[in-house]
């Protein structure tokens, strides 16, 4: 099942995606993460059937999760990142928070401050948390998931250089997509071989395989969890591969008119034009 997020008609919406149209599921749940959270995703799509269809072309996509309680965000989780970066390894995963007013959805723009010049793009796959847990173990974490989504964690590189934290740069608004849909597990299948892919005006930038993550998808759900209790709807945006623009020759920074474009197998395709600042 794919699940969207959106405005139609000035009023905010979820639905089930079939085809070039969506099921206005409102009336069931009063969003995404309520149907997370009541684990009635299964119970919502059933009623798709005589629920309000709207075309995809008549939407604006809001963020998959427009409203979690908490992203997080994993660092330096590709060993070509890890060397393109010049970082030692870590035993444990590096994590760091997005505030949900930084995100945007599909189609909508990537907004590039006007206090930088340094404006990069992160493709990453997104985990959705569907169900509560502390302490939760690598061989539980699947049964945690509600589903994956792709994520553009773009990222302002001069501010978050400004120290060891690198959270200002993380968390300017506009800066952070995330969609189109919310994929389910089901339907996603094995992870492993899938292909992570980013582009930037149709040239391929970052291309990798989830398989090749340094700390995996249950390692991430373990460690966040022993500090934390993760809840339906949090998000954990699982860590980008080599290719980023800050370590090119020139480097290759976003700039207003740029397209950009996350790909991933059996997930899905998040594109967004970059404009500047008002």
């Amino acid at each position: 099942m794919k699940f969207a997020s959106f405005i139609h008609a000035g009023r905010a919406g979820w639905g089930l995606v079939e085809g070039d149209s969506v099921a206005d599921l409102t009336g069931i749940f009063p969003d995404l993460k309520s149907a997370i959270a009541a684990d009635g995703l299964t119970f919502a799509a059933s009623r798709a059937a005589t629920a309000p269809k709207i075309a995809l072309d008549r939407i604006a996509y809001q963020p998959v999760l427009p409203n979690p309680e908490k992203i997080f965000c994993i660092g330096l989780n590709y060993a070509d990142h890890v060397k393109e970066t010049g970082r030692s390894d870590s035993e444990f995963p590096t994590v760091f928070a997005r505030f949900a007013n930084s995100q945007i959805g599909h189609l909508q723009p990537l907004i590039c401050p006007k206090n930088s010049t340094a404006f990069d793009y992160e493709g990453e796959l997104a985990i959705i948390i569907g169900k509560a847990g502390r302490h939760i173990s690598k061989a539980d974490s699947w049964s945690h998931i509600a589903g994956y989504a792709c994520y553009n964690e773009g990222s302002v590189r001069d501010f978050q250089r400004h120290t060891h934290q690198f959270h200002p740069g993380k968390n300017f608004p506009g800066t952070g997509a995330f969609g189109p849909v919310m994929v389910t597990p089901d339907e996603v299948g094995p992870l492993d071989k899938l292909r992570l892919q980013t582009r930037v005006n149709g040239l391929v930038v970052q291309d990798a395989l989830i398989e090749q993550m340094i700390f995996d998808i249950p390692r991430q759900i373990e460690y966040c969890s022993s500090f934390t209790r993760l809840e339906p709807g949090d998000v954990i945006v699982s860590g980008t591969p080599g290719g980023v623009g800050s370590r090119r020759n020139p480097p290759l920074w976003l700039k207003a008119g740029d397209v950009t474009e996350i790909e991933i197998d059996r997930v899905g395709l998040l594109r967004n034009t970059v404009i500047d600042e008002a």
